[in-house]
């Protein structure tokens, strides 16, 4: 016997896993053109996938395949930041006013330096859901004076 068991992996209780390490890029050319979440419009490739900021099937706002992600959803009251460290997502809810939540959002992508290209489309995305969010109020009609 070499010392090599061959029914390791088929008892009952064991299970293999194999974690395959592959590059962001060849991830990306992977699934550049074969992802699930693509969608054509009008010309132009966009995408559908979690933690895409702008939508754009690009390498650069890819949510699947890039080390660092942000991602921004909307909440119940508020907006879902979501960022990757380490492979774990971490969520957080940012329901405490407008303005905080954009100065949040800003320090943890540029002034942590974790991914200051996407701070932009971010804050575009934050503001967008917190403007659909507000109550619209109902404007009076006022009535004009006639001229005699």
């Amino acid at each position: 016997s070499s010392g090599i068991n061959a029914e390791w992996p088929l008892r009952p209780g064991y299970k293999l896993y194999f974690e395959v390490i592959m590059s962001a890029d060849l991830q990306w050319s992977i699934i550049r053109k074969s992802s699930c979440f693509i969608v054509k419009s009008l010309g132009t490739t966009l995408s559908r996938e979690p933690n895409n900021i702008s939508g754009k099937n690009s390498f650069k706002s890819n949510g699947l395949v890039n080390k660092h992600v942000v991602g921004i959803k909307a909440a119940d009251k508020g907006v879902t930041m979501t960022t990757k460290s380490k492979g774990h997502l971490t969520t957080t809810t940012l329901s405490r006013g407008g303005r905080r939540t954009i100065k949040t959002i800003r320090a943890a992508t540029s002034g942590s330096h974790y991914r200051p290209d996407l701070t932009d489309a971010s804050v575009r995305k934050a503001t967008a859901i917190i403007r659909s969010q507000k109550n619209k109020s109902a404007t009076k009609r006022r009535s004009r004076k006639y001229k005699n």
